[in-house]
């Protein structure tokens, strides 16, 4: 089996490198500063490819990468990453927001602290000859109100520094639980607008969405409270240029610190440069030692993992699954796809929705991959093989099928259960599986009880309840030298229609199948290829 190949096509740290290639396991091939054309020459024979902010990974360049499984972005933003066309191409995207935490949480609180006592301004003002004290009068932070915007890792660390400097913390998160904030002991704002008017400082800490752009515009800018400060570290475009401009000219907004821009770098006659009373930085929040070591190790470690184990972290387009989760369900989302595989030989081709049903203790656990595992199984000859846990969802959107999930706590007849509903041409068809110890087992289909081995080859018919018939299926076998390696047996009542699967050492030809339906008690033939 060949090793898969990785593409570093921005600089990350030797470290970050000799992580990817640590054991011989992963063809490491390190090529940074490519033009789009020399990217889409190579792109096509590599399994994964590790980017930072410069490489764009965009359609073009994802309908090239045939083989690519997998997008490391070494930093936080995922801005030069077309995670769409990622997706619908079933790649994962990952990124490392915990590598570059402290760092970025350490310059945004430096920049407030420079803002505060004017210190780039007066540094440049000794520089130039002068000893100009009374100019730089600054302000304490003690006591005053910070907002952040955005209580993710870096916001809590921020929190964490202000509240030890004797700041009062006020956050606004539309995602924070109100028990986590009294945690992080900051108080929790339900609307933006409710902190504008009292927040001495701001700073943001926010991703860049169609909801967050231009956040702090004009209007919201004319709302603070008169002599504010703001710091953005986190993504240009969250408060408008412009109007910040604006308010730091009227002095409404006594200074700003800016590490991220609409433009960048920001042009020539951006209305931010040559301001007195803003502190502008190039983009600086990563970049420390220890940021640039901890995010090229950290993407490293994702990519060998998703290749080597199928171990997901910090994916932007699927469920994380880290070892620990993984070695729980592991068993569950190979019974998962060996039931979604069987239920797509049984069902409609043309098929209207799915549901997927959880009993017992399985809904302790995420089982978002044991769905994306059945999604994927399910629609596998649908595809033509081209779907996978990360699109597998996008495609039975697709194609029309309604996928839903529901959960039951205790089950009649078993701990634990995925059961397996499609609805579609002619009625609704079903599956349903689990464990007996390590043991993996079909328990019902179409709600009759039975049980057999999930693998090989099944046959699976449907006949008349009578004396006679295991013996006539048993003597149709051996004549066509079918062996039966085990059979088993349901009926909803005495007389009435019995199910059996049996679990065969190779698949029945089509003259079986022929003097199968030719009797008059059987009702139904099918074959399942696991």
């Amino acid at each position: 089996m060949s090793k898969p190949k990785v593409l570093v096509a921005d600089p990350v740290s030797e470290r970050g490198v000799a992580e990817l290639q640590e054991g011989g396991l992963v063809d490491v091939t390190v090529k940074t500063g490519l033009k789009e054309d020399a990217l889409l020459e190579i792109i096509g024979e590599f399994d994964g490819l590790v980017v930072r902010s410069q490489t764009k990974v965009n359609a073009k360049v994802i309908e090239a990468a045939k083989k690519l499984k997998v997008v490391g972005r070494a930093g936080v933003g995922v801005d030069n990453v077309d995670v769409d066309a990622a997706t619908k191409r079933g790649i994962v995207v990952m990124n490392t927001p915990a590598g570059n935490t402290i760092s970025t949480a350490e310059h945004a609180f430096s920049l407030m602290m420079s803002i505060s006592r004017n210190i780039p301004q007066a540094d440049a003002s000794m520089k130039s000859g002068k000893w100009d004290r009374k100019s730089f009068e600054g302000v304490e932070l003690y006591e005053k109100t910070l907002a952040i915007l955005g209580m993710g890792r870096i916001g809590t660390e921020i929190a964490r520094r202000a509240i030890a400097f004797g700041m009062r913390v006020h956050a606004y998160d539309p995602y924070l639980s109100a028990s986590r904030a009294r945690a992080m002991q900051v108080e929790l704002v339900e609307r933006l607008e409710d902190i504008l008017p009292f927040a001495d400082y701001i700073t943001m800490h926010m991703p860049l969405t169609e909801e967050t752009k231009n956040m702090l515009n004009a209007e919201r800018l004319a709302k603070t409270k008169k002599g504010v400060r703001i710091i953005n570290c986190a993504r240009g475009g969250l408060v408008n240029e412009q109007a910040l401009a604006d308010a730091l000219k009227s002095k409404h907004v006594a200074a700003a610190a800016l590490d991220v821009f609409e433009v960048e770098p920001p042009p020539a006659d951006s209305p931010l440069r040559g301001l007195p009373n803003i502190v502008l930085t190039p983009h600086l929040g990563a970049s420390t030692v220890e940021a640039q070591e901890n995010v090229g190790i950290e993407v490293a470690q994702q990519i060998r993992a998703m290749l080597l184990s199928g171990e997901v972290r910090n994916a932007v387009n699927m469920p994380s699954v880290d070892a620990k989760t993984l070695a729980i369900i592991g068993p569950h989302i190979a019974l998962g796809a060996k039931l979604g595989n069987f239920l797509s030989q049984i069902a409609a081709k043309r098929c209207d929705s799915i549901n997927i049903n959880y009993t017992g203790k399985l809904n302790d656990q995420d089982t978002t991959p044991i769905t994306r595992a059945i999604l994927k199984a399910f629609l596998r000859v649908a595809s033509g093989g081209g779907v996978n846990e990360v699109n597998a969802p996008a495609f039975a959107q697709q194609l029309g099928v309604k996928v839903t999930e529901s959960r039951e706590s205790n089950g009649a007849d078993f701990a634990e259960l995925i059961e397996l509903t499609a609805t579609g041409e002619g009625g609704w068809v079903s599956v349903a599986g689990t464990h007996f110890g390590s043991q993996a087992r079909i328990v019902k289909i179409n709600g009759r009880h039975i049980e057999a081995r999930p693998e090989g080859a099944l046959l699976i018919y449907e006949n008349k309840d009578r004396p006679g018939m295991v013996g006539w299926i048993g003597t149709l076998m051996g004549k066509h030298s079918v062996n039966i390696a085990s059979m088993s047996l349901g009926r909803d009542e005495a007389g009435g229609v019995a199910l059996a699967v049996l679990n065969l050492d190779h698949a029945p030809g089509d003259a079986v199948i022929k003097e199968l339906l030719a009797e008059p008690d059987i009702r139904s033939v099918q074959v399942v290829q696991l």
